[in-house]
């Protein structure tokens, strides 16, 4: 049985970046930002780690909380709290080009709780993952 060490463990990496921000609650926009935030799973995954977006946490909680509309009283009630729950049990940020408060929030948060913050996809280390593990 191999014995997984913080050393060769794939990282939980959690992609940051612009969601609600800029779109004017516009459900299009907010569609696009969410497509450019999931981009980023796979390459993150093909580096060998485990990728993570808080709105796939986050948005079922809302629901069942009674949300109505992205960006709703509901919706800031349990946004942020869910992030920073989830910055707790995460390894590292990737922090995706664009303005968002929300984003620059998990950074803040991650680097009080000592997290390494990416800038580049390229930049988080390289893991060596079965062959298998990778499909072209």
């Amino acid at each position: 049985m191999h014995d997984t060490t913080a050393a060769d463990r794939p990282l939980l990496v959690l992609i940051a970046g612009p969601y609600l921000s800029g779109t004017d609650g516009d459900p299009a926009r907010i569609a696009a930002n969410r497509a450019r935030l999931e981009a980023a799973a796979l390459p993150i995954y093909q580096r060998g780690h485990l990728p993570m977006l808080g709105e796939w946490l986050a948005l079922p909680i809302i629901e069942a909380a009674g949300g109505r509309a992205q960006g709703d009283a509901v919706f800031h009630a349990y946004q942020y709290p869910v992030a920073e729950r989830l910055l707790s049990r995460c390894d590292a940020v990737l922090r995706l080009p664009g303005a968002s408060r929300g984003a620059d929030r998990d950074v803040a948060r991650a680097q009080a709780l000592g997290l390494p913050v990416y800038h580049h996809i390229d930049a988080l280390p390289l893991r060596s993952v079965a062959p298998e593990a990778v499909v072209p």
